[in-house]
């Protein structure tokens, strides 16, 4: 495994392990003791970074997905680096797949998400805190003023935002500097490309998830895969209809094409481009599967020269494809 640094001083594996979709979003949660010993593996594999939230779960458990992560990873907690996330609860109500989000930013909620946190993560202090979605009532330079507290008080390590804007980067950098910023981004969603000057300014890291359009930058799914209906959030994600696997193919052919050149996958080329773009993204693809692990974790060893990348943003800015999932909605 390689490794980088996002921020100033923030060294984590060059992929990182999104642990979401052991609990949430992708069908029912997965066995508890085949995910330890996969949290197990990737330590052996030379990860370091492992990414939850405290809202990857289920209705009977909303926060599973921080417990099954704690007590994997209790072991080995001076060795990696644990992110989550505070800020957001689903509406239950509303009848979606995929939920909308509520924000909720208020310090006294940042306080308790926090010492929630820590306690089902079964660690005293945080290494990456974000912020999951910006809470449209609460001033990004109260909820900063907030972490920096915390960050005094040992509990956190460094802070970052999800989902961020410009505009929302610099007013919280502004009160407490700001370690990285964790957005949607693959070849099918790059509107946070503007934000590359601005992390550069600043000194900032971009996390990447969602690295592979939420794995159908894989090329292994078509018109016949099935997802879980009610639970799996990849039955109503654009890219997965089957009206768009046709309006895609010219995209899974570049993937195939260039993997086939590098003698690599189309997944690891997907994490690849991106990486190949600037030093300080990192991709944090989720997956179940060890076989999976071991193939994204070699994506870093793949080298793109300058021309490839760009002879590949080229083709993606000429090229027809489908929406893709883009995110819950957020309730206001």
């Amino acid at each position: 495994m390689q490794y980088r640094t996002i921020g100033k001083d923030l060294k984590v594996s060059a992929i990182g392990l999104g642990c979401m979709g052991m609990s949430h979003a992708y069908g029912a949660p997965a066995d508890k003791k085949e995910m330890t010993k996969l949290l197990e593996q990737a330590i052996d594999l030379g990860y370091t970074f492992f990414d939850t939230a405290e809202v990857y779960g289920t209705p009977e458990n909303p926060h599973d997905n921080e417990e099954l992560v704690g007590n994997a990873l209790k072991a080995h907690r001076k060795e990696i680096v644990l992110a989550t996330k505070f800020g957001i609860h689903f509406d239950m109500s509303d009848g979606k797949v995929n939920h909308s989000l509520i924000p909720d930013s208020r310090p006294e909620t940042i306080r308790e998400s926090v010492e929630n946190s820590l306690q089902r993560l079964q660690t005293d202090y945080i290494d990456l805190y974000y912020q999951h979605r910006l809470d449209p009532v609460v001033p990004i330079e109260e909820v900063a003023g907030v972490i920096l507290e915390l960050i005094k008080e040992g509990k956190i390590l460094h802070w970052g935002l999800s989902e961020a804007t410009e505009e929302t980067i610099r007013k919280a950098h502004a009160v407490c500097p700001v370690t990285a910023i964790q957005n949607r981004y693959s070849m099918m969603y790059r509107e946070y490309e503007s934000l590359f000057d601005t992390l550069e300014e600043l000194k900032i890291g971009f996390v990447a998830f969602s690295p592979m359009a939420n794995g159908f930058l894989t090329g292994k799914y078509d018109k016949n895969s099935k997802f879980e209906s009610g639970s799996d959030y990849r039955s109503v994600m654009p890219q997965f209809q089957a009206e768009n696997i046709d309006k895609n193919q010219e995209l899974l052919e570049l993937l195939h094409k260039t993997a086939k050149e590098k003698n690599a996958t189309s997944a690891q080329i997907s994490m690849a481009w991106m990486m190949n773009k600037k030093e300080y993204i990192v991709p944090i693809p989720g997956t179940r599967k060890p076989e999976r692990l071991i193939e994204n974790a070699k994506a870093a060893d793949i080298a793109l020269t300058k021309e490839e990348v760009i002879a590949l943003d080229q083709a993606l800015d000429q090229m027809e494809m489908s929406e893709v999932f883009g995110g819950s909605q957020i309730k206001k």
